[in-house]
């Protein structure tokens, strides 16, 4: 899980840095939420079998339905721009977290969140990342709902 966050983080500065699309506020948000659910990850490959597990599952799915909120709004910006519905010009992050001035060239906005600036296969990015955190949250379900039941021991002799 966190190898697929990691790439599609790498994929977002490709983009940013290599084609020159600039990300918006919405982009940098929903970023943030991609780097939740790497950290989860992290969390839960460092202690799987400890109640530590439950923390990392509980940033999982934290990070997947922010995310998924992040980018339904953002596509509905773009699929039905109006003057009355915009993003904010700069990512408001916490005084103790200032991530825009620690890594700017992560963390910065640049751009217009109704600007369609890339698409393919006929969806631009956001509605992309809609389907990303969807399966991010539905598989984090899935992992929760399985951790009460003990796995079956599959060894080579079947003792």
């Amino acid at each position: 899980m966190a190898l697929t966050a990691f790439a599609l983080e790498m994929v977002a500065l490709w983009f940013q840095h290599v084609m020159l699309l600039k990300p918006c506020v919405l982009c940098i948000y929903e970023r943030c939420a991609l780097f939740g659910i790497m950290g989860a990850g992290l969390v839960g490959a460092i202690a799987p079998k400890s109640p530590l597990r439950y923390a990392a599952i509980a940033i999982w799915i934290y990070s997947a339905v922010r995310g998924l909120q992040l980018s339904w709004e953002h596509t509905m910006i773009q699929l039905h721009p109006s003057p009355f519905q915009t993003c904010d010009f700069m990512a408001r992050f916490p005084s103790w977290l200032p991530l825009d001035k620690w890594l700017p060239q992560v963390f910065v906005a640049s751009g217009d969140c109704s600007v369609r600036q890339w698409e393919f296969l006929t969806l631009e990015m956001p509605q992309w990342l809609v389907g990303v955190f969807a399966a991010y949250l539905i598989v984090a379900l899935l992992v929760l709902i399985a951790q009460p039941f003990k796995p079956k021991r599959r060894d080579l002799f079947g003792r």
